[in-house]
C-alpha cells in the first residue's frame, strides 16, 4: 500500500538525533517540525534536509502536536518523537490498520531492545498509566508514543492538555467515543541524542507521571 502520511515530529532540542530520524522515515510519510522552543539549532537541521518547520512558542508536548496536527495537510497524520528512540519502520503497519477501517487509532507499544533502555521508574510509571487507561477502555498497554489517525477526527476529539498530559487524555478520550483502537509492538532503543525530559530522571517521571494522573481525574 502507497501512502502519503505527514509525520508531525515535535521537538526541544533534538539537533543531535533529528536526522537519523528523517533517515529511518518509510517511503510516503513526509516529515513537519514542530519546534517547541530549541536552542540547539533544531529547526535549522530541518531545514537543512528539506524539512518545513513550525514553531509554537507555548511550552508543552501536546502544544506542539497539536500545532501539528492544525498545520498538516494530510487526511492521516501520525505522531513521533524525534529522539530516535522509537523504530519509524512500524508507520506503515499503523497506517494501514487506520486506512483499511480496522482501526480509528493505531498505537505502539514499546518493547525494549535490552535491558536499560527504559529505566525502571519510567517503566513503573508507564504501567501505572497504562493501567488507568484500560480502567477508561483503552485497550492499551503504552501511552501511545507513536501514533496514527485521520486528521480531522483528532482534532474533533477535542484533546485540551498542552503539556504531558496529551496522549493520556487522548486515548481516554478516544476510548469513550467509541474509537476502535489498535495496539502493535515497536522496537524501544536508547536515545541517539540528548537527554528525555521524563524518564531522563527519577524526579522528572514522578513529575510526569504527577501531571498525567490528574489529567486522568479530570
Amino acid at each position: 500500500m502507497v501512502f502519503s502520511i505527514e509525520v508531525i515530529l515535535p521537538c526541544l532540542d533534538e539537533a543531535e538525533s533529528l536526522p537519523g530520524v528523517l533517515a529511518e522515515l518509510p517511503t510516503g510519510f513526509q516529515p513537519l517540525v514542530v519546534d517547541n522552543g530549541s536552542t540547539d539549532g533544531t529547526p535549522g537541521i530541518a531545514r537543512e534536509h528539506g524539512v518545513p518547520v513550525v514553531h509554537e512558542p507555548r511550552k508543552g508536548y501536546g502544544a506542539a502536536v497539536h500545532s501539528g496536527l492544525e498545520q498538516a495537510r494530510t487526511e492521516l497524520v501520525a505522531v513521533l518523537d524525534a529522539d530516535g528512540s522509537l523504530d519509524p519502520g512500524v508507520l506503515p503497519e499503523l497506517a494501514e490498520a487506520v486506512e483499511c477501517g480496522r482501526a480509528d487509532l493505531a498505537v505502539g507499544r514499546r518493547i525494549p531492545v535490552r535491558r536499560g533502555v527504559q529505566p525502571w521508574h519510567a517503566r513503573a510509571g508507564n504501567a501505572l498509566l497504562a493501567a488507568l487507561l484500560r480502567r477508561r477502555g483503552a485497550p492499551v498497554h503504552d501511552i501511545a508514543p507513536i501514533r496514527v489517525a485521520r486528521r480531522k477526527a483528532l482534532l474533533e476529539l477535542g484533546v485540551v492538555d498542552r503539556g504531558f498530559g496529551y496522549p493520556l487524555e487522548l486515548l481516554s478520550k478516544a476510548a469513550e467515543a467509541g474509537w476502535r483502537i489498535h495496539e502493535t509492538t515497536v522496537d524501544y532503543r536508547p536515545r541517539t541524542g540528548g537527554r528525555s525530559k521524563v524518564s531522563g530522571s527519577v524526579t522528572g517521571t514522578v513529575r510526569a507521571v504527577r501531571d498525567m494522573a490528574k489529567v486522568m481525574r479530570g
